[in-house]
């Protein structure tokens, strides 16, 4: 059976209003905009189904920085590190479909599409390709004027779910919220570098993480070790490519690769959760749906503030 019979569209009915955003913000000064983000995404994902992941990742580190406003994407200069440099977003990529799809636009409508929206438009059509929800996302985002590699903390692997909810809350996320979008941890990938201490001296013990599956800390041990580079592996080990709750059901096997992932199986403000989402692939893509819409008008600019960039990698006014 291939990937595509696996996948599961629904469309969900949202808010058509979320604070100055609104579905169809492009309707009437750029009517292709998201059908041109969708073919290009469409068509990359065709060769790369690693996209999802990629897309999801960039989208997350923009958010979570000073909100979605594509500061992520603007390059270094001599006078200035930007967000893109930082250590968390060395692994950061994609930017190039970012540029291909921003070009595309230009040349339809110039001046007219955020590469914010790109981001989030960009993030939604990729996840419904992997089989995840297919939702409606508002739009309407400016770009922000910063970027700067001191803005950047973000939560880590090493994270307790009370350290990590802390970084989620503020940005306006509840706890619900938290456990859902760790879900996107369902495609993607994981460096040995981020793990490599609980498949083989948890805590200075010299011994595997005892809450990490047996079999599965002796084959991560094997691959992290068998080079000198920092090999990745699929944080969900069964369907790696494909959006689906497998995630939460490895959790409940002790077979979270990250720690923050399998502390959301342990702790009891968590596990609820988890169970549920374990159980229930729908309503685990619904509430994903709905989250993913939150987390995209995380401190947004809006209406004359900030810019829409020519170039995505770039400030309009060179600083």
């Amino acid at each position: 059976m291939g990937m595509e019979a696996s996948f599961i569209f629904f469309l969900l009915v949202l808010p058509l209003v979320m604070a100055d955003l609104r579905v169809g913000f492009y309707q009437s000064t750029c009517p292709q905009a998201e059908s041109i983000v969708s073919q290009v995404v469409k068509y990359r994902f065709n060769t790369d189904p690693s996209l999802p992941a990629a897309l999801l990742r960039m989208h997350f580190h923009d958010c979570f920085v000073t909100g979605c406003d594509a500061s992520i994407l603007i390059d270094s200069t001599k006078q200035k590190e930007s967000e893109k440099d930082a250590q968390p977003n060395h692994t950061v990529r994609g930017y190039e479909l970012i540029d291909a799809i921003k070009e595309a636009v230009e040349a339809a409508c110039p001046s007219m599409v955020s590469c914010a929206d790109i981001i989030t438009l960009a993030t939604r059509d990729a996840v419904a390709l992997a089989g995840g929800p297919n939702y409606t996302v508002p739009t309407g985002r400016r770009d922000g004027l910063v970027s700067n590699i001191e803005h950047v903390k973000l939560p880590g692997p090493t994270f307790t779910v009370s350290e990590a909810f802390q970084v989620f809350k503020a940005k306006g996320l509840n706890f619900a919220d938290m456990v859902t979008l760790l879900g996107a941890h369902t495609v993607g990938v994981a460096h040995c570098s981020f793990f490599e201490d609980r498949v083989s001296n948890f805590q200075g013990t010299g011994s595997p993480d005892p809450t990490m599956d047996s079999n599965l800390a002796a084959n991560l041990s094997k691959i992290c070790g068998a080079s000198n580079t920092d090999p990745a592996v699929f944080l969900d080990q069964s369907t790696g490519f494909v959006f689906d709750n497998e995630y939460y059901k490895h959790l409940l096997l002790k077979r979270g690769i990250l720690q923050i992932d399998q502390e959301l199986a342990i702790d009891r403000t968590s596990i609820g959760i988890v169970s549920s989402f374990a159980t229930n692939g729908i309503g685990f893509k619904q509430s994903f749906a709905n989250a993913m819409v939150k987390l995209g008008s995380t401190q947004v600019i809006v209406g004359n503030a900030g810019e829409v960039r020519t170039n995505c990698r770039v400030f309009n006014v060179q600083k």
